[in-house]
């Protein structure tokens, strides 16, 4: 039996579909435009009623009355004045469009570049934060990183993180310095280099929070820190890692800065302070300005073991008892240190034992400044005579009863040259310039809970000032106001911080340290004769 062809508007039914879908989209599509106003005030109108009863039914019952009663005023004057109802009706419909108007979505989520980067580091902390007998996992290879990142991540303008918080297992060792630094330095390396990030270690809810710290300032100069006495200034660090600010001159503008504050004296637990860092660290800035605090109300020596010259604008002032260059210098000028020492502990002694106040002469505090100790102590040795490290240990042993303070500055590769007083006793710590994490734990005593960066200004570094905890740092900029390279904003700022008896020509800046090393050598090592006897 032949097939019957089928009718011609069944073969052909499924293109009229099509095309008929394609109309009424089309249709649809023009009716939108056409009514897309009257949406959008309809819309409007929708939400101003659902703000009117949301308000009307947050009114008290006893204060509804009131509400209708300056309604029903409201209504009548605008009924009253002339075109009263037609400018209502038109202000209702424009607070109705502008409130249906359509809004640009607020995105919530990490978009696809940032969800690629946090999978990414997920995976990659896979390895440090699992194990193979865990029978549920928070990290696991192709997991979910929602669970352990949640929603505790911010990226900034260019798709880089800059604060995440990580959930990790209660069996990972967070105690272990070794297992912290590996996690610290995936995170470090998969998160950007050339930032310096904080890491927060939350044993108790073990939880990891990085961020990403900013740049100190470096434009905080020279200048007269608001101070008690016994109190100074190292430098200026983050605003939360202190409790106490100070204002400074900031450039052209005043601010308030957070301060490293070093206190010394008698009551100090940290009477001295030891500077490590590589050349063109700040180390010598920062004694510049030790140096210049020291001088608003005590006395400084200073001992150069580099030769430099950059101390040569505090000879002849006011209060600065000796700036020595060389060997012998050094060694008559610390050896009247240590008598004087001596000195003030027995006068100390005599008036406290006859009830007495303590005398005037040993009120004043002393300053040791010592840059690069090592390079004497090699001199010394080729020359067969004595390490100036040696005649430190009375000055650090009881400096603090004496009111003697004690500063050593130099590099890493002459640490090992210190001796072990001045080891010892310098339990305050600096650490400047680019240094990686093993040479700030060798000088500190602990990793600091940075990243260190490999390029950094001068003067910035770390401090920890005895058992306390590891403070980033940056030295406010003391340069050497003689140097030509010196800004003339720089150079007034240190001047202006100077004592009296300034050198009266420039010329002076050249033998400076040798000429003024035998006249005050020969006046402090005769005072000790005159007090001993």
């Amino acid at each position: 039996m032949a097939r019957r062809p089928l009718p011609r508007i069944l073969s052909s039914g499924s293109a009229s579909i099509t095309r008929g879908r394609e109309i009424a989209r089309t249709a649809a599509d023009n009716a939108t435009d056409v009514l897309h106003p009257l949406i959008t005030v309809t819309r409007g109108l929708r939400l101003l009623a659902g703000a009117g009863r949301q308000k009307w039914a947050a009114t008290p019952r006893e204060r509804r009355g009131h509400v209708l009663f300056l309604v029903a005023a409201c209504v009548l004057t605008v009924a009253l004045i002339p075109y009263g109802p037609l400018l209502a009706l038109i202000s209702v419909m424009g607070a109705a469009a502008w409130r249906g108007r359509e809004r640009t979505p607020v995105r919530t989520g990490p978009d696809e570049a940032e969800t690629a980067r946090l999978r990414a580091l997920y995976e990659a902390l896979v390895p440090h934060f699992s194990a193979p007998d865990d029978p549920g996992p928070l990290f696991s290879h192709g997991g979910d990183w929602e669970k352990v990142f949640g929603t505790s991540y911010a990226f900034d303008g260019n798709g880089r993180l800059t604060r995440l918080q990580v959930t990790y297992p209660a069996y990972f060792t967070d105690g272990d310095p070794e297992s912290r630094a590996r996690v610290e330095q995936v995170l470090h390396a998969k998160s950007g280099r050339g930032r310096e990030y904080h890491f927060a270690w939350d044993e108790e809810s073990n939880q990891l929070l990085m961020t990403v710290l900013a740049a100190l300032p470096t434009s905080i100069a020279a200048q007269r820190f608001v101070t008690a006495p016994g109190e100074t200034v190292l430098g200026f660090t983050d605003a939360d890692a202190v409790q106490r600010t100070v204002p400074v001159q900031d450039g052209d503008t005043g601010r308030d800065a957070s301060p490293v504050i070093w206190r010394t004296g008698s009551r100090s637990t940290e009477p001295h302070l030891l500077i490590a860092g590589h050349p063109g660290s700040g180390s010598t800035t920062l004694m510049r300005s030790l140096a210049l605090q020291a001088l608003r109300d005590g006395d400084v020596l200073v001992v150069e073991g580099g030769g430099t010259g950059e101390y040569g604008f505090l000879a002849g002032r006011d209060g600065v008892l000796a700036v020595e260059c060389g060997l012998a210098g050094a060694l008559a000028t610390l050896e009247w240190a240590a008598h004087e020492t001596e000195r003030r502990l027995i006068a100390a002694n005599r008036a406290r034992q006859a009830g007495h106040p303590e005398p005037e002469d040993i009120k004043r505090p002393l300053w040791l400044l010592l840059d690069r100790p090592s390079v004497l102590g090699h001199l010394a040795a080729a020359d067969g005579r004595q390490d100036p490290q040696e005649l430190l240990q009375v000055p650090l042993r009881h400096g603090r009863a004496a009111g003697v303070t004690v500063v050593v500055a130099d590099q890493f590769d002459s640490l090992d040259s210190l001796t072990e007083a001045v080891r010892t006793h310098t339990r305050a710590r600096v650490v400047l310039g680019p240094a990686t994490r093993e040479e700030v734990e060798a000088v500190l005593g602990t990793e600091p809970h940075t990243t260190p960066t490999a390029d950094v200004p001068p003067g910035r570094g770390y401090t920890r000032l005895g058992t306390g905890p590891v403070l980033r740092l940056q030295v406010p900029a003391t340069p050497d106001p003689y140097d030509p390279a010196t800004s003339e904003a720089h150079r007034q700022a240190v001047l202006d911080l100077l004592p009296g008896a300034a050198p009266a020509v420039r010329e002076r800046s050249e033998p400076r340290a040798t000429e003024a090393s035998p006249v005050h050598t020969d006046k402090l090592v005769a005072t000790p004769a005159v007090a001993e006897g």
